[in-house]
């Protein structure tokens, strides 16, 4: 019988042909960090509602969902329709057009802190974008954010702190950078009081879920002693909403835990799955990038100033705000969040009924779970344990993730993104593909 891995090889011969080709053309043969796989990355030929199909013909539900950025699932017609219409007009304008205007108003409608708003072309240019207004507001160069809390890969954020280290650092930035960078560890309400009682701190920025959209969960409560906290010390409350933004509700994490924030940062679902961020909150905040007639000294000494070719461009905004709009009755997210339950249900009782130690759990559309070892099962959806979730056993995610592609199933880390484009089918479907890779994994005497 063929192990997992020759079955992998054997069912992707194409996607490894042209993996070889583009270890010539690109680091690591791939586009983005979470691409890299071994012994090489799937290549996808199209995609449609929940599912994908690779470059071998095989049928995958998806659960990567455009790294979260659809909401809606692959291909929605409306926002298709949206794209070519905008196409139509052209690609870049160099100029300002209608659709800017009306997909901001509908981030304003939606967001509850938002009150003005700047589109960039990305999420780690929001999150750049947002650390700098805050300085520029504040006047304190100080910034805290939590341990292995994910906000894109510009040079501020980048650093971490390892279990031995004074201070956080990463290779290619400075040093000096971190001399203004404080890492608290998530959920620990002394030390963010201890990081912000010399009230020198321009900012506090954070996933709301918790660290890597909810693998490490964050009680919701922290997010009040933050909003007190930041508010007492004259911080400004960052919510990076990259991911949760208009995910968890219409209006985000902030909506769904009615915590407003000072800034919220966007992109994915923002962009309808095009290339689109954005920096939206308190007008006097966002209002750093306003330019004013007759003021020489504040536009060119404390104004920020801000570019970006592709910012707002046609193509995005007509996918942006098509999509929004199909998001703001709800309809979208309540469907998204029953098929996370389900699939999170239908893992914990699978995962009983075969013996495997671990359990699953899920915050709002966005599921993981635990495998290798006897995990707690959450009482209902969301994890409920005292002890932190731990994931998948180490040397067991690969040939997991093997199996799982051999049976039809993609996985965003130990989980996945769920659509309103995923119903009982892909359940279905998923199901079967962990119960085919479970038997897998035991006949290669990887799981007890």
């Amino acid at each position: 019988m063929p192990s997992i891995l020759e079955t992998f090889e054997a069912l992707h011969a194409t996607s490894k042909s042209m993996a070889a080709r583009a270890a010539t053309v690109f680091p690591s043969g791939v586009t983005h960090d979470a691409r890299a796989f071994e012994p090489f990355p799937i290549y996808v030929e199209r995609a449609e509602g929940g599912r994908k199909w690779d470059v071998d013909g095989n049928e995958i539900v998806d659960y990567i969902g455009g790294h979260g950025a659809l909401l809606l699932g692959h291909n929605r017609p409306e926002v298709i329709e949206a794209v070519h219409g905008a196409l139509a007009r052209g690609t870049h304008f160099g100029s300002s057009h209608d659709l800017e205007i009306a997909w901001g108003e509908q981030v304003l409608k939606m967001v509850p802190c938002a009150e003005r708003v700047r589109f960039t072309s990305s999420g780690t240019e929001a999150t750049m974008m947002a650390l700098r207004l805050a300085r520029a507001y504040t006047g304190r160069e100080r910034v805290v954010k939590l341990a292995d809390h994910f906000h894109g890969w510009h040079d501020v954020v980048v650093g971490r702190l390892g279990p031995d280290d004074a201070r956080p650092h990463s290779i290619g930035v400075p040093e000096g950078f971190y001399d203004a960078l404080t890492i608290v560890p998530q959920g620990d309400v002394p030390a963010l009081e201890e990081a912000l009682s010399g009230r020198d701190v321009a900012a506090v920025i954070l996933e709301p879920t918790g660290a890597h959209w909810g693998t490490e969960p964050l009680p919701a409560s922290y997010l009040q002693d933050l909003r007190r906290l930041t508010e007492e010390a004259g911080t400004v409350m960052v919510m990076d909403e990259v991911i949760t933004g208009f995910r968890m509700a219409p209006g985000g994490a902030q909506e769904r835990y009615g915590v407003t924030p000072d800034l919220s940062t966007h992109a994915k679902i923002l962009a309808g799955g095009l290339p689109g961020g954005c920096v939206t909150g308190r007008a006097d905040i966002v209002s750093m990038l306003e330019m004013r007639e007759g003021d020489p000294d504040w536009n060119s000494k404390r104004r920020v100033s801000h570019q970006g070719t592709f910012n707002a461009n046609p193509a995005s905004a007509a996918a942006g705000l098509t999509a929004l709009g199909i998001i703001e009755d709800g309809t979208p997210v309540r469907r998204a969040d029953a098929t996370a339950s389900a699939i999170v249900g239908a893992l914990n009782a699978l995962f009983a009924e075969e013996s495997v130690p671990g359990s699953a759990w899920a915050v709002s559309s966005m599921w993981h779970f635990n495998l290798g070892y006897d995990a707690p099962v959450p009482a209902e959806v969301e994890w409920d344990a005292a002890e932190p979730p731990r994931g998948v056993a180490d040397g067991l995610m690969r040939p997991l993730r093997w199996a799982l592609f051999n049976h039809g199933v993609d996985l965003m880390g130990n989980g996945g993104m769920v659509s309103s484009a995923h119903g009982d089918a892909e359940v279905a479907d998923t199901v079967a593909g962990f119960r085919a890779a479970i038997g897998d994994l035991r006949a290669d005497g990887l799981l007890s």
